[in-house]
């Protein structure tokens, strides 16, 4: 298993949209935007080199330096199969 932490999704927004609209976003919709292209593409590319397998967005679960975070919340945002 493989776990992604995006930390610049706001800054990222802010670059590609621009500041106004990106003041205009929260951040958790900033999170989720970014988390969604991602996933897209990295099902793309990875399928395109005959790996199969499974990914999710999962909010709840976060990095803090070398331990993995569980809250209380824990929720798939997005699933899909590739």
């Amino acid at each position: 298993m493989i776990v992604l932490k995006i930390s610049n999704a706001s800054e990222l927004v802010a670059a590609k949209l621009g500041k106004f609209l990106e003041s205009l976003t929260p951040d958790a919709l900033d999170q989720a935007t970014v988390e969604d292209i991602l996933l897209k593409e990295l099902i793309k590319n990875l399928a395109s080199e005959g790996l199969k397998g499974e990914v999710a967005s999962v909010k709840g679960l976060d990095l803090e330096g070398s331990k993995l975070v569980i809250s209380e919340t824990l929720q798939v945002r997005r699933h899909q199969s590739f």
